[in-house]
């Protein structure tokens, strides 16, 4: 075989310094950053070599291993020998404290937790309000500006005065420097401390938290009302247009639950001015109702249907994003703090028992042998307090549904909770009460893709306290029961199938088997 030897087959040398020194030899030109490798490699390069050594097998001294295997250049050896800086941080960055009026976080133990609680700790935000007091030039800063001409003593918990740096103009005892104060940042959802902190921000010469929601000689009750008057928060004509938007199309209900979205995520300026222009169209379903149920269609809305609304929104706001319109810049409706909360198991027993009484008097004779025997297992089951899961397999048409609504009524008509969820909407009206799993469970929607799936319900939720005392009736996949299985023990603490619970599964296998062509 024949090859072709070109240029390609030798290595790149310099022939004057190879003939000179009688050996390859060849010279390369460091023009980038890389050529440090040539500095701390090749020109402290030492002749090769490689340690090795015996020892028993078991033998691992993370110690000496580390230590053997720590390799520290000439370079870095004579940095540390003259102490030369490692790291340098520039410029000096100071965090301020955020917080309410007695708000500062306290350390304590069993032993001085009621002087902890008596004497709290200063912080950075409360001792700028001292020196406020005090020092005339500290009067003429932002709260941000102070860690420029002042230092923070961790020990003594107080600001002072910086002994070195650039003399300030007319002040002569003041130097300055480039540190920078960095105040922590709050969510809106805080609302109060939010405003607080847009205050700061904004408001020099504060000697108190109460001087600073004062604004010209008015002290202010809330941060959000001082901030409104000195015209720090944006206009809401976006949001306005929204709601004015959708009343053309929208229910009253689809309003409402926009408007608690609105102020529960968005937190426009000034809720209550959108509250006030549009309450009349949040109101009109409520009062369509008081008409048919009063049978006097010469009401007129009043403050009592505007209440019902407000009660209706905040239901909404409490229960999605655990708000209450009080916390939201709204008017709160008097009541009990936890009403909102239980509203979702006051809707499990708002039935009317009396005449759910007679409902199962009236369809039980009716429920044939079969049937009977079913519903006979259903209720000594749920007497017994043992839970269990239980199928109803039947074709279609044979009288499930019937049995079912049979079995709910029984049970709440004893003043029990009975749920009934569907996969679907229109399988859920079929039942009395009846709600799509995804709804009312809050079910991920890629359960399949979920190794162990859950329920998003907390043991804190209104869901939770439903689910506590449930016996349900599904028609519903196997990823969602597994879900509710996990989340069911989780909620009521029982490691039994379901957490106890009675769970009555309703189908037709005839309906899921695909048939078997040849």
């Amino acid at each position: 075989m024949d090859f072709v030897v070109d240029n390609s087959w030798i290595v790149p040398y310099s022939p004057l310094i190879s003939k000179t020194f009688k050996t390859h030899c060849n010279v390369e030109y460091c023009n980038s950053v890389k050529s440090i490798k040539y500095i701390c490699k090749y020109v402290t390069k030492g002749s090769d070599m490689a340690v090795f050594g015996l020892q028993s097998s078991n033998t691992n001294h993370e110690i000496s291993r580390y230590q053997v295997g720590r390799y520290v250049n000439c370079n870095e050896a004579i940095w540390r020998i003259f102490a030369f800086p490692i790291h340098e941080r520039h410029p000096t960055v100071v965090h301020l404290a955020v917080h309410l009026e007695n708000g500062q976080r306290v350390y304590f133990t069993a032993s001085n937790a009621m002087l902890r609680a008596g004497t709290p700790p200063a912080t950075t935000l409360t001792s700028f309000f001292a020196i406020c007091q005090s020092d005339p030039f500290a009067r003429t800063l932002l709260y941000s500006e102070m860690p420029r001409y002042y230092t923070w003593n961790a020990s003594s918990k107080n600001f002072q005065r910086r002994k070195e740096g650039d003399a300030v103009p007319g002040y002569p005892d003041v130097r300055s420097t480039d540190a920078l104060g960095r105040m922590y940042t709050v969510h809106p959802k805080n609302d109060e401390c939010f405003y607080l902190r847009l205050l700061l921000v904004n408001v020099r010469e504060p000697t108190s938290f109460e001087t600073l929601r004062t604004v010209n000689g008015v002290i202010f009750p809330t941060y959000r009302a001082a901030c409104e008057e000195l015209n720090l928060l944006e206009n809401d004509k976006h949001w306005d247009t929204t709601i004015a938007e959708a009343i053309i199309s929208a229910s009253p209900s689809q309003i409402r639950t926009l408007f608690a979205i609105i102020i529960s995520t968005c937190f426009p300026s000034n809720p209550c001015n959108l509250w006030h222009k549009y309450k009349d169209n949040m109101s009109e379903d409520i009062l369509h109702q008081i008409r048919i149920t009063s049978r006097n269609h010469d009401v007129e809305i009043n403050e009592e249907i505007h209440y019902c609304a407000l009660l209706l929104i905040e239901d909404m706001c409490y229960l999605m994003y655990g708000s209450l319109l009080i916390r939201l810049g709204m008017p709160a409706p008097n009541r009990e703090m936890n009403d909102a909360f239980n509203r979702e198991l006051e809707r499990e027993r708002e039935y009317d028992h009396q005449e759910l009484d007679l409902v199962v008097q009236k369809n039980v004779p009716l429920l044939n042998s079969q049937q009977k025997e079913v519903y006979d297992t259903l209720m000594k089951a749920i007497d017994d307090g043992n839970g269990g899961l239980y199928f109803l397999d039947a074709p279609g048409g044979t009288g499930k549904t019937f049995l079912m609504s049979v079995v709910l009524a029984t049970v709440r008509a004893r003043s029990n909770i009975a749920v009934a969820f569907a996969s679907s909407g229109i399988a859920a009206t079929l039942l009395e009460g009846c709600r799509t799993a995804h709804s009312a469970l809050k079910l991920p929607l890629n359960l399949q893709t979920i190794e162990e799936p859950t329920c998003n319900i907390t043991k804190n939720s209104a869901m939770a306290k439903v689910s506590s005392g449930t016996n349900a009736q599904w028609r519903i996949n196997v990823y969602k029961l597994e879900a509710l299985n996990r989340t069911l023990k989780y909620l009521r603490n029982d490691s039994r199938c379901f957490g106890g619970a009675m769970i009555l599964l309703s189908g037709d296998f005839r309906q899921t088997v695909l048939p078997n062509c040849q």
